[in-house]
């Protein structure tokens, strides 16, 4: 017997999966969903289901991959810095800090503007002209972000920065450190390092260092995330440098330029985005600063 297909009919079936009618599928196509339809006595045009399916709201979409913390003290640590951010004294600094790549110095694709009928190609299979691992450090009051490149990463490329960082901050009183919860970042070789600076300071002057970890699997609140995109997007895509080197001077003008930007326009991290960054660079529980697309 054939029936007059209802909405409610088309709609219950698609909140059941193909799987349960036997077909071979994780999601329901519209061939699939007619052809269901019809063995249940309700044959329709593709034209009727999808105005059906319109009428109550449906739209087919693709699931996007987020990032999400499950670490069980999210909401204190992310108070805590939070705290920090809206405290911090004149003669106080925040860092967030965090290593890109290590990507290979080869041709690479993006978006470019083309001519009609030309269509951009870049070689799957390519000799790599080398590797780089680029270490950063934002200040979010000034807007400075302070690089270098490593061999690796580890708590010695850390300490490294945090010895780069108690140099040109010296006339600070107190370093903060905001990082992931990756290993080295974490690491007894690391914390010993800090505790024999904040001694070493108490007796004879210069910066105290402080930690203030983000939450474990939170890359999308780490503001210098935001940084490396916008260069990413700048200096990386459509690029393909003839050697490490090359690719290392344009990573390091562009940072030149960026901070002197800044230091001519001060502004607070956050209040501009300079470049193609992907948020605004500052810290907030809403940000994705992370881009899945540049590494």
């Amino acid at each position: 017997m054939i029936l007059l297909l209802k909405k409610p009919d088309a709609i219950r079936f698609l909140h059941e999966p193909p799987s349960d009618h036997g077909i071979n599928r994780t999601s329901w196509t519209m061939a699939h969903l007619r052809e269901v339809l019809a063995k249940e006595g309700a044959p329709a045009c593709a034209e009727v289901v999808r105005s059906i399916i319109k009428a109550a709201g449906y739209r087919w979409r693709k699931a996007r991959v987020v990032l999400t913390s499950n670490d069980p003290e999210y909401a204190e640590k992310l108070a805590r810095i939070r705290s920090i951010l809206s405290g911090l004294g004149a003669d106080e600094a925040f860092f967030s800090i965090d290593e890109f790549g290590p990507f290979a110095v080869k041709a690479k694709a993006g978006r470019v503007l083309a001519v009609p009928g030309e269509m951009p190609q870049v070689a799957q299979w390519q000799k790599s002209k080398g590797c780089l691992i680029l270490t950063a450090a934002l200040e979010l009051s000034g807007n400075q972000v302070t690089h270098f490149y490593s061999l690796k990463k580890n708590t010695t490329e850390m300490i490294r920065m945090m010895n780069l960082l108690l140099d040109r901050y010296r006339d600070q009183r107190k370093l903060y450190l905001s990082w992931d919860a990756a290993s080295w970042h974490v690491s007894k070789k690391l914390f010993e390092r800090i505790e024999e600076n904040n001694a070493a300071a108490i007796e004879t002057g210069g910066p105290l260092v402080e930690t203030a970890p983000l939450p474990a699997r939170a890359q999308f609140l780490n503001v210098i995330e935001s940084i490396f995109s916008g260069m990413a997007r700048a200096i990386i895509h459509n690029s393909d440098y003839g050697s490490v080197d090359e690719a290392k001077a344009a990573i390091d003008r562009y940072f030149e330029e960026r901070n002197r930007h800044f230091r001519e326009h001060p502004r607070r991290a956050g209040n501009r985005i300079w470049g193609k960054e992907r948020v605004p660079p500052e810290f907030a529980e809403g940000n994705n600063c992370k881009d899945p697309r540049y590494r």
